[in-house]
């Protein structure tokens, strides 16, 4: 199934591995145009001890991740904690794991969610940086909204997480649905207060995912 719509999304989180990427599996599931990015220096993941992750870089597939895990001795400590049902998920929704500086193969998306602050924080950063360092006086600016729905790093709370970014991304689309349908133009369909009603209301049924908004150009 594939929404009739020509919203773009992206989920990030500081890995590309767990939150962003249960998020990224139902929208796309739901048949949204999403992708999924991470905003950390690298993939860090759980090791034998808290002083021993797993780390690698970007770009690095997850099947591959997926079979170094499970040829490790700790094996069965990654299957109780939830790590290679993380990573069986992970790749049979996209080949890696991708850093958010390097998505600009991905164009411009109209809605960005990420799972934890310094992500949201990063995000914006970055796209205030692309704005302002862009030379090309031609190139149109594009206005992005800009969420925080706070997810603890766990695979039940991923979960829960993303059935509520879904449950908002569902909201944002049959909102821009009635809109079109009376006649407004696609282009100012989603404007910053109409988008604030929005997170308020979602977030009377969500009130164990806190939110932080902000808007960009780029």
């Amino acid at each position: 199934m594939v929404v009739e719509d020509s919203l773009k999304i992206c989920t990030v989180c500081a890995s590309n591995n767990n939150r962003s990427m249960e998020s990224h599996k139902q929208l796309k599931d739901a048949g949204y145009n999403v992708k999924s990015f991470g905003t950390g220096s690298a993939v860090r993941l759980p090791g034998p001890s808290a002083d021993k992750p797993n780390v690698y870089e970007f770009g690095t597939p997850y099947e591959d991740i997926y079979n170094d895990l499970i040829s490790q001795n700790c094996r069965k400590i990654y299957e109780a904690n939830g790590l290679i049902h993380m990573l069986d998920r992970n790749r049979h929704v996209k080949t890696a794991p991708e850093k958010w500086q390097n998505n600009a193969y991905a164009g411009k998306f109209d809605l960005v969610i990420t799972c934890e602050e310094r992500c949201f924080d990063s995000v914006l950063d970055d796209l205030m940086y692309r704005m302002y360092s862009k030379a090309d006086e031609n190139d149109v600016k594009q206005i992005v909204h800009v969420i925080n729905v706070d997810i603890k790093d766990d695979n039940e709370n991923a979960l829960i997480g993303g059935k509520g970014i879904l449950k908002l991304v569902n909201m944002v689309h049959e909102f821009r649905s009635k809109k079109k349908v009376e006649g407004e133009d696609e282009s100012t369909v989603l404007l910053e207060d109409q988008m604030m009603n929005i997170l308020t209301e979602w977030q009377k049924n969500h009130t164990h995912l806190p939110t932080l908004y902000s808007v960009s150009y780029y």
